[in-house]
């Protein structure tokens, strides 16, 4: 065989390549995620160049400028059609703008400037050297109870790059639930985990638990996205694509054209398979549900506590909407395979969370095994794979986070000398020691029980009809069933609070600046409003519930 046979084996005449072209950015649909990337770039600028006095104003200023510029660059996009009519997938098909994407960013946007109130929070603990501390250490690269912190104590040093990392963490936040192909999903979940895992070990108090919670984090979220990387990898092997649409495609048989190289792969359904349940793995993790919740308990408790109420608010509502994406756009092919394991999962976490919360002494554990059975609850209305699921699911993310950030609120107010009172015997009689605490956070337990007239039973009960209505009525029963057990969880502390004697040597309640009252008091409002006239708002996200494929 002739040498130049043999090369005409492996190699073929190439077509003479035009010039690249350049790629078409939607800046204008894009802007409110290039709004806050853009702001958290100007954030470490302002950490470098900034007189270390000024900072810190600087930066809340920035922080809420940027974000209240990209929730109104969000409501400009949904007036402007884009949530319904011309809704599309723009920067070169990595991005979906439509609906869910929209409705989910402008949650994220509401909760983050919650989140920057919570955060920037000084009047709590009693000012150290004349200078006003919040929940940071003051020094983050000092060991702890080192010469060199207790220097910079005295200094009134404050650690003020929490601002720029919360913003990267919100515009990873705000690409996730949009992504269109795997590996802006991918990069999104890095851009909000990495500011994360370093924003839990900065508290000021405790500083090694608060180390600790964050090595567990991120040890635990590697794993994680290493699972979420790999499945990705089997996809784009099984479709030859990382597209959402172009994968759909070939999961349910319609795609055009079949290359031999996608028709040898496209039969191989464990590449599928595997591939599927592991992506969707390394999303049940984000959002807390049994098996992969494990982390939660200890991260809620050891992470500085406004950290903790931002990320138990917006990691749920970005996590759940990529799954849903996932599930409903790439997905829906194998709605038989992946519905019955949904099912198991969803049990598991509802019954897990509320009945291992009874055991809880501590507030903050408590409220994370709390959310891990509301991670239940949503898990249901994702099963119901109906546009009123998809729409339930919305709802229910947008309650569930401001109830969230405004109980995590009323936790950093009921303190002692060593910072937070967060175990629940320090909480007995605080009803009679400070009655609008109390009244304000039995409002938010409520919420979280689900009883009418609070959002909590709006959300519950939209997602469960969803559920009931897509078939899934097994689920329902066990839905109800744990609300009756958490409910009693719930109600034993309101009860700790009103019906027990104070004790003298218990915590005060800090009085806190307008920032954490302002959190507090939309928290009670949106709990209220949504629980009482929900019907503006269900309407909203019914009409913001469907995907563009």
């Amino acid at each position: 065989m002739s040498a130049s046979a043999v090369h005409s084996l492996w190699t073929t005449a190439a077509e003479p390549i035009d010039k690249i072209g350049a790629p078409d950015i939607e800046y204008g649909q894009l802007s409110p995620t290039l709004i806050v990337i853009g702001a958290a770039v100007l954030g470490v600028l302002v950490e470098a160049f900034v007189p270390r006095k000024t900072r810190y104003y600087a930066q809340v200023f920035l922080s809420v400028v940027a974000l209240a510029a990209a929730f109104a660059a969000v409501i400009g996009l949904a007036a402007g059609g884009y949530a319904t009519t011309k809704s599309g997938i723009v920067a070169m098909g990595a991005v979906a703008v439509d609906g869910p994407a929209l409705f989910l960013q402008g949650t994220i946007l509401l909760a983050g400037i919650l989140g920057v109130f919570t955060f920037a929070e000084r009047r709590l603990d009693p000012a150290a050297h004349g200078n006003r501390v919040d929940s940071f250490a003051a020094q983050a690269a000092s060991v702890p109870g080192s010469d060199s912190e207790k220097a910079a104590v005295r200094a009134g040093f404050t650690t003020t790059e929490v601002f720029p990392l919360l913003l990267f963490a919100i515009g990873g936040m705000l690409i996730f639930p949009a992504a269109n192909d795997l590996l802006t999903l991918f990069i999104a979940l890095e851009v909000f985990s990495l500011p994360l895992y370093l924003l839990c070990a900065v508290a000021r108090r405790k500083r090694l638990m608060s180390q600790e919670a964050a090595v567990k984090y991120f040890l635990l979220g590697a794993f994680a996205s290493a699972f979420t990387l790999f499945g990705i990898a089997l996809l784009y092997g099984y479709a030859g694509s990382v597209k959402y649409g172009t994968i759909a495609s070939v999961v349910d048989g319609t795609v055009g054209e079949v290359s031999p190289a996608l028709a040898g792969t496209m039969g191989n359904d464990a590449l599928l398979l595997i591939g599927a349940a592991m992506v969707v793995m390394g999303l049940l993790f984000k959002v807390g549900a049994v098996p992969f919740h494990m982390w939660t308990p200890d991260v809620y408790q050891g992470a500085p506590t406004p950290v903790t109420g931002f990320m138990a608010a917006a990691t749920k509502v970005a996590a759940f909407g990529a799954l849903l994406r996932l599930l409903y756009v790439v997905l829906p092919g194998l709605r038989w395979d992946w519905r019955p394991v949904m099912w198991a999962v969803a049990i598991v976490t509802m019954l897990g969370g509320a009945i291992v919360a009874i055991t809880q002494t501590d507030i903050k554990r408590l409220l994370a095994y709390s959310s891990i059975a509301h991670a239940g609850f949503i898990l249901a209305g994702v099963i119901a794979t109906t546009p009123d699921g998809v729409s339930s699911v919305l709802f229910y993310l947008g309650a569930y986070s401001f109830v969230t950030i405004g109980a995590f609120a009323v936790v950093t107010l009921v303190r002692d000398a060593g910072g937070e009172a967060t175990h629940l015997s320090k909480w007995a009689g605080l009803g009679r020691r400070s009655p609008l605490v109390a009244a304000v956070f039995a409002v938010f337990l409520l919420a979280f029980a689900g009883i009418p007239l609070t959002s909590g039973f709006a959300g519950k009960f939209a997602v469960f009809k969803a559920a009931a209505e897509g078939g899934a009525g097994g689920i329902v029963v066990v839905g109800v069933i744990s609300s009756a057990i958490a409910a009693f969880f719930y109600i034993r502390v309101i009860v700790l609070m009103f019906f027990s004697e104070p004790r003298p040597e218990g915590p005060t309640v800090a009085v806190p600046s307008p920032l954490t009252m302002t959190a507090i008091g939309v928290g009670v409002a949106v709990t209220l409003v949504l629980g009482v006239a929900p019907q503006y708002f269900l309407d909203l996200a019914s009409q913001a519930g469907v995907f563009v494929r």
